[in-house]
Order: structure tokens, then C-alpha cells, then sequence
């Protein structure tokens, strides 16, 4: 006598295994490269190297709007030409800017704005504790 052939069909796991190791081992590469790129960052450099540029220009933005920069004045309207003339002597091109409470957020996006246009790579607010 012949036996009943049974028609239980069970799926095949093997390639849904090998697709999600596969795309498991994708998604790692990228998240370690992404997380690669984050922590880019500018380093200052040592205090022998920089010498007496070394110290941190700081843009005060003060109702008007003036801008000071580490005491100086700067005349409003040249405030970019000025910041390129000052920074083209540094190595270090950081920029911190400090603005009063009571300045509008435009006229500090302007300070910003300037620092960029002067060519200044890395600008930077003042945190509060630093007031």
C-alpha cells in the first residue's frame, strides 16, 4: 500500500536568515562611519605654536547695536572688513560672541553673519556661567 503523501509546507528560513545578516552588518558599517564623521572637531593649538594670538577673541554685541571686540570698538558698518583685517594675522580663527540679553536675536545673527563673511571657521556663543 502506498502512504499519504503529507502537504505541510514549512517555510524556509535559511535566505531570510542570510538577508537580515546582511543588512544587519550594513546598517553597522554605516552607523560606525556616522558616528565617525560626528566627532569632527578644530583642536586649538598649543601656546608655543600660536604664540600671543592664543588668546580668545571674544565680539561683545551691545544695544545700538556696538561691537566690541576684547575692548575695541568697532565701527558698525565695517564690522566685517574689520573682523578680516584682525583675524588675518591669527591662526586660531575662533570667534566667541557674547551678546546682552536685551539685543535682538537679529543683530547677534548679524555679528554671526560678519564673523562668516570675514572668513572666521568657528563661531560660538558665550554660555550664561561665562558672563
Amino acid at each position: 500500500m502506498h502512504k499519504p503523501v503529507s502537504m505541510v509546507s514549512e517555510p524556509n528560513m535559511v535566505p531570510m536568515i542570510d538577508v537580515l545578516l546582511v543588512l544587519l552588518i550594513i546598517f553597522m558599517l554605516v552607523t560606525v562611519e556616522s558616528v565617525r564623521r560626528a566627532f569632527l572637531l578644530q583642536l586649538p593649538q598649543p601656546a608655543s605654536a600660536s604664540g600671543p594670538a592664543s588668546v580668545p577673541m571674544v565680539l561683545t554685541v551691545a544695544a545700538g547695536p556696538q561691537y566690541t571686540l576684547n575692548g575695541k570698538r568697532l565701527v558698525p558698518d565695517r564690522l566685517e572688513s574689520e573682523l578680516r583685517s584682525v583675524f588675518a594675522r591669527r591662526t586660531e580663527r575662533v570667534l566667541f560672541v557674547r551678546g546682552e540679553r536685551t539685543m535682538r536675536y537679529q543683530e547677534v545673527i548679524h555679528a554671526f553673519d560678519a564673523a562668516r563673511g570675514a572668513g572666521i571657521g568657528v563661531t560660538a556663543i558665550v554660555p550664561e556661567t561665562a558672563r
